[in-house]
């Protein structure tokens, strides 16, 4: 994202491994390992980048900024 030692990249991955703790682990009792790797990356994959809003993201998911981003640039391009 940024340069080394940037406190905004600080920022964001704080912001992202609280709202990990407070939406997801804290909620249920984790018996495995195994279990708990599978619950984040379902986590991840299903409900924080294709479409949790996020507004260091212009309250976008992921997903679509990424897709914002990448048509900008195809039309910059051309």
């Amino acid at each position: 994202m940024g340069s080394a030692g940037d406190a905004y990249d600080t920022a964001v991955a704080e912001r992202f491994f609280a709202t990990l703790k407070i939406e997801l682990l804290s909620r249920y009792d984790w018996h495995t390992h195994a279990s708990v790797r599978s619950a984040i990356f379902s986590y991840i994959e299903t409900w924080y980048n294709p479409r949790r809003r996020h507004s260091t993201l212009a309250y976008l998911s992921p997903v679509a900024f990424e897709e914002v981003h990448r048509t900008h640039t195809a039309h910059a391009a051309a």
